[in-house]
């Protein structure tokens, strides 16, 4: 460790979450780019599939065996489809993810009103049958 790399900052396990986060969002756009590969397009929609699925390849509640699909077989299918992508698409898509990101109050903002006007229509409906 003599290059350096001792000195550089390593990051906490919630910064790794944070910036698997941000590249599979990444990876969602870039499966609308039309630049992308179709072989990177592939892949990239069956991790981003797999990110998001509920179901996992092996069942979180099997103790220890349970969380390897989350710490290396995602870490390890995001990063082999980041190497997929052509530089300046990865960089494009990285900006789009960026900016929905900086969007996200202003939608929690919409998704609360959207859930108080269910709330007072459940309740009206509620007290008119009442």
């Amino acid at each position: 460790m003599a290059d350096g790399a001792q000195n550089a900052p390593s990051l906490s396990l919630r910064q790794k979450a944070r910036l698997f986060k941000g590249e599979t969002l990444a990876l969602f756009f870039a499966l609308k780019h039309p630049a992308t590969p179709w072989h990177a397009k592939l892949l990239a929609a069956l991790v981003v599939g797999y990110a998001l699925s509920p179901i996992d390849l092996i069942p979180d509640f099997i103790p220890l065996l349970g969380y390897l699909d989350d710490i290396i077989l995602l870490p390890l299918g995001i990063a082999l489809v980041l190497r997929l992508i052509p530089p300046p698409v990865l960089d494009d898509c990285r900006l789009q993810a960026a900016v929905w990101h900086s969007a996200l109050p202003k939608l929690w903002l919409a998704a609360a009103a959207i859930v108080l006007l269910w709330l007072a229509l459940a309740y009206a409906v509620y007290r008119l049958l009442d």
